[in-house]
């Protein structure tokens, strides 16, 4: 069935607001004191949006956004290396968490665990490469019990929006 013009219009409007509160709760979240003093740790606010994004949207409007957001969040609030390991993180995460949703076997709680933990495998991954040395991988249990404490949060905050805004996932 083909789309019409007003609702394309109206999902790049959406696409359009759910990418800018993306990047507000970037902003937000490289404004905020660390509450836990470990390097590297935060909440990803922004990812709350990028699983609602996968959940209503489906999986290529939550890779443009999380992708664009990786993008220019890296240019407005980080750098180079910044980006490189945003990047690395996001792309192993969204790639679970499609295929998760895929199975349609898993909650936005579920999902969002197994984002927020190979988010930080990705960014490992990517340590690895820049520094040269599988020596950063005795940060690893450190990173999978925040990775599944932030996941877990995150997630309950996209099924949140999802049940009050009635949506089911695709």
């Amino acid at each position: 069935m083909k789309k019409t013009e007003s609702e394309k219009l109206r999902r790049m409007t959406a696409l359009s607001l759910l990418f800018a509160l993306a990047m507000i709760l970037s902003f937000v979240e490289s404004r905020l004191p660390t509450f836990i003093p470990i390097p590297g740790v935060k909440l990803g606010l922004c990812n709350a949006v990028v699983i609602f994004t996968l959940l209503r949207l489906g999986a290529p409007s939550a890779i443009a956004v999380s992708l664009l957001r990786v993008l220019l969040s890296s240019i407005l609030f980080g750098n180079a290396a910044a980006f490189l390991y945003s990047l690395a993180g996001a792309a192993l995460s969204l790639f679970g968490m499609i295929l998760l949703k895929k199975t349609r076997l898993f909650s936005p709680v579920g999902i969002s665990v197994t984002g927020g933990v190979l988010h930080n495998i990705g960014q490992l991954l990517m340590a690895m490469l820049v520094l040269g040395t599988a020596g950063v991988l005795y940060y690893l249990p450190v990173l999978l019990i925040a990775g599944t404490v932030a996941g877990a949060l995150i997630g309950l905050c996209a099924a949140y929006l999802c049940k009050r805004l009635d949506l089911k996932n695709k």
